[in-house]
């Protein structure tokens, strides 16, 4: 396995691998990671690192991977909360009350794509395979949020709404905020059809630089710069803002990717935590 990055770290411990973004590693009171297809229990199409309590693999397997990367992360298991993606742009404030939902408590809301807090040892936890993972921090405030943006969420604007939201909770001025965008499937792995494309096209963005035409009624599109953009609107300084430079599907030995592997997969997640 060959992994290049200009933007993040691959970190291997105990044989398990995560990755990390190496500006935010500069932030003495932030642990974050992104996990891997390696260095977890799950046999089968899970194996072996699976994030994801609902695809079918044992719930003990991904409970026990959990507590795999809480330790390489020296980060309490108990402090995990996680959202409830359905693709939406619904955005909700946790603290210590609200530690294990989704993770050893169940779920209490249906549709939690962001995640945000300015409490301590409060360890927010997102899903991905493909879609986009959007970590933030309020460097002034101490405060973070996560957010899960797919197409769906891209085009919804769920940074912006992220944004405003940690405006609205912690008084974040978005110049305080550095954010990363991605490990995601990029521009040169994303297909998708008129109807899918046109969406980005309505957003009003500079969507040259996101949405490319191809034969057949076929577009290459871009959610990295698709998000971004987004940022930037939402008042996020350019220079604050991270771009991963690893595709999932191209990664796909490393990280799990929806169309690398047909939906036969687990699942990878973020997590972001104030110490």
């Amino acid at each position: 396995m060959i992994f290049e990055s200009t933007a993040m770290n691959l970190n291997i411990k105990d044989a398990l691998a995560y990755l990390t973004f190496k500006r935010f590693e500069k932030f003495s009171f932030l642990k974050h990671a992104f996990s891997t297809r390696l260095g977890g229990v799950s046999t089968g199409e899970f194996k072996s690192m699976n994030m994801s309590f609902n695809r079918g693999d044992s719930d003990e397997n991904v409970t026990e991977n959990y507590k795999r990367l809480c330790n390489a992360l020296e980060i309490d298991y108990a402090d995990l909360v996680a959202s409830a993606q359905d693709h939406h742009t619904v955005v909700r404030r946790v603290s210590s009350k609200e530690k294990g939902i989704g993770i050893y408590r169940p779920r209490d809301m249906e549709s939690v794509d962001a995640l945000i807090t300015d409490e301590k040892n409060v360890a927010l936890v997102t899903y991905f395979a493909d879609c986009t993972p959007l970590l933030f921090v309020d460097t002034k405030n101490r405060a973070i949020g996560a957010a899960h943006a797919g197409w769906r969420g891209t085009v919804g604007r769920i940074g912006a709404e992220t944004v405003r939201r940690m405006n609205e909770e912690f008084g974040t001025d978005p110049k305080d905020i550095t954010a990363s965008i991605g490990p995601a499937i990029n521009k040169c792995c994303y297909e998708v059809d008129e109807p899918v494309a046109e969406k980005f096209e309505e957003l009003g963005l500079d969507s040259e630089r996101f949405v490319f035409p191809k034969d057949g009624g076929k577009y290459m599109v871009d959610l990295i710069e698709t998000n971004r953009q987004i940022l930037i609107s939402a008042g996020i300084p350019d220079d604050n803002i991270i771009l991963s430079d690893v595709c999932t599907r191209c990664s796909s030995d490393l990280i799990w990717s929806h169309r690398a592997t047909g939906g036969k997969r687990g699942g990878m997640c973020a997590v972001i935590e104030l110490v």
